[in-house]
């Protein structure tokens, strides 16, 4: 599917004199400085701050409105011996924050205790199993992270109880808030918090910091020590790598790659990454996936476990334990992958005048269907929401597409649902069975009402022109420093016009596009993951433009400059 090119407007007038004085001022190519000013950087201060990001620059933690209070009650049961349980999703995002509370408190000498949900038996967030299951264990305080910020019923409970608990979380609330003694979470209506897209790890580590500020210890010394936790989960939980988020990424990272998490290294060395210098993509798509399949196919405790590890024997039978079930999911998630695409080719029969993609099993493995869904998101570019019903009741989760709102689309269509929550593009969902159709019509009636024809293209995002002879190893390491990429930041895409194709172009791997081309006497290795069916219309000598990213491809001891391809068009279309 050729995508729908947005070329970023050259630079303004008034931003020419600035790009010139950011070259004369760090001797960098007008191709960096251009990046920078897109990103709203001019001054040196913050052009400073931005490569090389600092911990002194993150926001107060008090700023959050209930932060004092939980903060203080936290302290209150360190100091009577009361035993608090951290309550966690079960993934990335969620066990990274429990074992970041985890560890982080017990430091401090309170007598603290983890849970995670099953999946499978409690279903996500708060459950009333749970929370019946706390109190059997003498929990006096509960803190969730990451997941209660709508678990209205199940807080009654825990007061009820005699228990109380002091909710964090990122997610979007409803209208309707939690009883609960306090509230951590910069999305609430009234927050002033300034980064609103922290991630569920990030709200975590600042109620981490405001209790080691009550308690009178050194936050440098020992908030640091849990960073490459922070940087793990707001990595994966895809959150925009800005502001407080890129501080989080990018000293975490450095962390990260000192391999100081014994567990974590066991699980970095399972998947083959231990010669080389971690980065963001290696998170999403290496470690993630695995600590993931621990909540997807058993149970999310083993991953905390791993991150808690002092033993390294104990961690590499962790390890090995995630390595299997990660084995596992990627078998379910294919077959799971094939089985909906047949279903859609059979229910939609024109998938150009779908909008809204809603597929169901009772044969599904409910720990999978998120992953499958924004595969199917990338292959039809549609919504999508995968449903696996058990016994009448299904567990659902969608993922959407750019510039569409999934949660405020299910805001509209909540009387067709059980339960539901998420993000702008990724969302959970329970729902009875004599209800779907219901909320497949609901839903394609709002997105018509809402959504423009174009919208249904995929976008590509391109930031600049450049041309092949502007390409060398000092513009690759001057765009490396602007890494961890990620949403809001993410890896510059560059468009050159009227390339020739050198050679043959062929396939490699699972229908990937290896070509060369050349323009202006330079040439430029490309290689197109998942652009194998171009290869048709590709021939040598042909005149095409190309859309790609730049980085350093090393092979056989050999390092070489090498071009992602993103999409090409072809000559008639230039």
């Amino acid at each position: 599917m050729q995508k729908r090119w947005k070329i970023a407007d050259a630079l303004a007038e008034s931003d020419i004199e600035a790009q010139k004085q950011i070259v004369e001022n760090f001797h960098c190519p007008d191709m960096i400085a251009e990046m920078l000013i897109r990103r709203g950087l001019k001054t040196e201060r913050e052009i400073n701050l931005f490569f090389k990001p600092e911990l002194d620059c993150i926001h107060d933690p008090f700023l959050f409105k209930d932060m004092e209070k939980a903060a203080l009650r936290i302290v209150q049961a360190i100091e009577n011996n009361e035993l608090i349980t951290i309550y966690g999703d079960y993934d990335v995002d969620g066990t990274t924050s429990t074992a970041l509370l985890y560890l982080g408190l017990k430091k401090m000498n309170a007598q603290i205790d983890y849970y995670i949900p099953h999946r499978m038996i409690d279903g996500y967030g708060l459950s009333i199993s749970g929370v019946d299951l706390l109190k059997e264990n003498g929990t006096s305080l509960i803190i969730s992270v990451d997941c209660g910020i709508n678990s209205i019923s199940e807080v009654d409970s825990i007061n009820e109880l005699g228990m109380e608990i002091i909710i964090t979380d990122h997610h979007n609330p409803k209208e309707q808030l939690p009883n609960a003694l306090a509230i951590i979470n910069p999305k609430l209506p009234d927050s002033i918090y300034p980064c609103q897209e922290l991630a569920g790890v990030g709200v975590a580590y600042k109620l981490l910091m405001a209790v080691y500020i009550k308690l009178g210890v050194d936050t440098h010394e020992l908030c640091n020590k849990y960073l490459d936790l922070v940087a793990l989960g707001t990595i994966a939980d895809i959150v925009p790598l800005v502001g407080e988020n890129r501080i989080f990424a990018a000293i975490g990272m450095d962390r990260l790659c000192k391999r100081q998490n014994i567990g974590l290294n066991a699980l970095i060395s399972l998947a083959g990454l231990t010669e080389k210098t971690l980065n963001a993509g290696d998170i999403v798509f290496g470690i993630a996936p695995r600590i993931n399949a621990a909540g997807r196919m058993g149970t999310a405790l083993t991953a905390v476990e791993l991150m808690v590890s002092n033993d390294e024997t104990e961690s590499r039978e962790l390890a090995q334990q995630i390595e299997q079930q990660n084995s596992l999911r990627q078998q379910i998630d294919q077959r799971t992958f094939n089985e909906a695409c047949q279903i859609i080719e059979e229910k939609y029969k024109n998938i150009e005048e779908t909008l809204f993609i809603v597929v169901s099993s009772d044969e599904w493995h409910p720990g999978v269907i998120g992953i499958v869904a924004s595969k199917l998101v990338e292959k039809y570019y549609r919504p999508a929401v995968m449903i696996s019903f058990k016994d009448g009741i299904g567990s659902g989760s969608g993922r959407s597409i750019a510039d569409f709102d999934l949660f405020d689309a299910l805001s509209h269509v909540q009387d067709s649902l059980d339960t539901f929550g998420g993000h702008k593009y990724a969302a959970g969902l329970s729902i009875y069975a004599e209800y779907i159709d219901t909320f497949e019509n609901q839903i394609t009636k709002y997105m018509k009402s809402v959504i423009s024809p174009e919208l249904l293209v995929p976008p590509l995002k391109i930031d600049s022109k450049l041309e092949l002879y502007e390409i060398n190893e000092n513009l690759l390491e001057w765009l490396n420093r602007f890494a961890p990429f990620g949403p809001g930041n993410m890896k510059p895409v560059f468009f050159t016009s009227l390339v020739t194709i050198v050679g043959y172009p062929y396939c490699v791997g699972k229908n990937h596009l290896k070509l060369k081309v050349m323009k202006d006497g330079c040439e430029l290795d490309l290689i197109g993951f998942n652009l194998g069916d171009y290869l048709p219309f590709l021939k040598k000598g042909k005149m095409i433009e190309i859309a790609y990213s730049l980085e350093f491809n090393t092979w056989q001891g050999r390092t070489s400059i090498q071009g992602k391809l993103k999409d090409l068009h072809f000559e008639k279309d230039i």
